[in-house]
Parts: C-alpha cells; structure tokens; sequence
C-alpha cells in the first residue's frame, strides 16, 4: 500500500467526503453572499451566457459541465426570471440561441460584489500562497478527471 494511502477507516481521509463537504459549505456561503435570487447552477450558466452570448443551450451546458436535459430546466428558469431569452436556431429547430438580457447583465453586474465575498470567505482559512496553491491544485483536479465525470467539462474553445 503507498505511504500516502490509509486504511480509510475515518470518513475523513476520503477526498471525495471532503469534497461534498466544501461543496455545501461553499453553497451555503453563495446564499449568504448572493441571495436567493439565482441558485449556484442558475448563476454559473448567466455567467457563462455573459462571456458568450448567442450560445445554444447545449453548449452551454457543456461549458457549465452539467448535462443537457438540467441545462434546459436552467435555462427555461432563467427564462421565467426575464434573465435569458432563448431562441429558435433557423437550421436547427430543437436548438436555441440564447442572449442574456439587459435584467440578466445588471443582476450579474449587483452579484461581483457578493461573488468577491464568497471567494474571500470560502478561502479565509488559507493563507495567500495557500489559496494560490490549493486553487491551482483544485483545477488540476477538476481538470484532470474531467472524463471522469457524468457531464464532462467541454472546453469553450471547441463548443459552439
């Protein structure tokens, strides 16, 4: 057995464990720092739509790393809020093209502040280099198994 491995008798020593628990810590500080308006997934699509606008839903899915049929429900959510619009691609009628719109821009615009706080509060316990180092390590994780997971990650690059 590798010196770096354990028995993995305490619940602790599983980094997946420990992943689900930053998890819902982090989505507890979101709703502390951001407000209920948008939940983590609604805002992490309305961001990614900013950055490219006229995306299909798909894509955007891909891009957010969630799969498509959640992907509609955002969308069709965010629609609701009068925060996207979504419409018909001509040569390919089961797309949409979607468009933030000027409520969905300035909702993302009042959230930076909030975002800042989140990142500030979820990283308070590392110290400067610490945060640099566990950042750069925990997007070698994610970037590294990102074949690994239910709804991989596409790169925006090769989406569209």
């Amino acid at each position: 057995m590798p010196e770096t491995e354990s028995k993995l008798i305490n619940l602790y020593e599983h980094p997946g464990h420990l992943l689900r628990r930053a998890q819902q810590i982090s989505v507890s500080i979101f709703y502390d720092e951001m407000g209920s308006e948008l939940t983590p997934v609604q805002y992490a699509m309305l961001r990614n739509l900013a950055a490219q606008p006229g995306i299909d839903q798909v894509s955007l899915a891909a891009t957010t790393g969630i799969d498509t049929s959640t992907g509609a429900t955002v969308c069709a959510r965010l629609e609701e809020k009068g925060l996207l619009e979504r419409k018909v691609i001509p040569t390919n009628r089961r797309q949409r093209a979607l468009t933030i719109t000027a409520d969905g821009e300035r909702l993302l615009e009042d959230l930076i502040p909030g975002a800042q706080r989140l990142r500030r509060r979820l990283l308070a316990p590392l110290t400067g280099p610490e945060q640099l180092q566990f950042m750069a390590l925990l997007t070698k994780l994610v970037q590294e198994n990102n074949e690994q997971s239910r709804a991989p990650l596409a790169p925006r690059e090769t989406v569209r």
